[in-house]
């Protein structure tokens, strides 16, 4: 009941009330989620951070010993003891020749053991002493010797020095062969007089026409094609007249070649 409708005391006033509870919306979940965990698994290392899961407890019984890690040598046996009373290296020697054998006689060699067995006397490196001391320096190194004066190619240019004089040589021949090509290509015939009176007669016949049918025109022009006919006759009339001015005031004319 409304309060309007019942006085301000009334027995409806001790009923219990229902505490309305606020619904939570539901918790937001990506629809990427499984898209995730899956490309996450597919890059992830295993065992890269925290080592492997389970691991093996090393046992008491296999406690590190003294000397265990020194090289040992091998254990002698009864086979081991026979092969060092028979030889004394790996590999097996040659057998001893018999006293039947008869060695090889007569073979000359012309080595001599005795210029071989001779010492060479070491010379020592040429040096200066400059100081009471006997502080020394190397002649060679010191420039006190005339070593490159004395060279048999000095003075004259370098051999890599000259071959790369000869290669742009070589290229500025080849470039200035190409630039005479593409000029000769390019080059211009001139006119003779003969074709420069004939082109010249062409264009004058052309004007002529051009006149009579500019004065074929009516005295009233009053649309635009014929007002569009006479500006392209004026036009094409002055082009003319420039060329035959053209060709007669120049006698030596030059063309491209075809």
């Amino acid at each position: 009941m409304s309060d309007s409708q019942q006085p301000p005391e009334s027995v409806y006033n001790h009923l219990s009330k229902e505490e309305s509870k606020v619904q939570k919306a539901p918790r937001y979940v990506s629809k990427f989620r499984q898209a995730v965990i899956l490309e996450n698994k597919a890059t992830k290392d295993s065992m890269k951070t925290m080592g492997p899961a389970n691991v093996e407890m090393p046992s008491p019984d296999k406690f590190l010993k003294k000397h265990s890690k020194e090289p040992k040598l091998p254990e002698v046996t009864e086979c081991s003891k026979k092969c060092l009373r028979t030889c004394t290296c790996t590999v097996r020697k040659p057998p001893v020749p018999k006293r039947t054998d008869i060695p090889p006689m007569e073979i000359h060699t012309k080595k001599d053991f005795s210029q071989t067995t001779v010492a060479v006397p070491v010379k020592p490196t040429p040096a200066s002493v400059d100081s009471r001391k006997g502080d020394k320096q190397l002649l060679e190194q010191s420039g006190l010797v005339p070593k490159y004066v004395l060279k048999q190619d000095y003075g004259e240019v370098p051999a890599y020095l000259q071959k790369r004089r000869e290669e742009e040589t070589k290229t500025q021949e080849e470039y200035e062969r190409f630039i005479a090509e593409q000029k000769e290509q390019e080059a211009k015939k001139r006119l003779s007089e003969e074709e420069r009176q004939s082109i010249l007669k062409g264009l004058k016949k052309r004007w002529d026409h051009f006149h009579r049918e500019y004065q074929c025109l009516p005295l009233i022009i009053d649309t635009f094609s014929k007002k569009a006919h006479k500006k392209r006759l004026e036009e094409a009339m002055s082009q003319l007249e420039k060329d035959i001015s053209y060709f007669e005031t120049y006698t030596i004319i030059y063309k491209p070649k075809d």
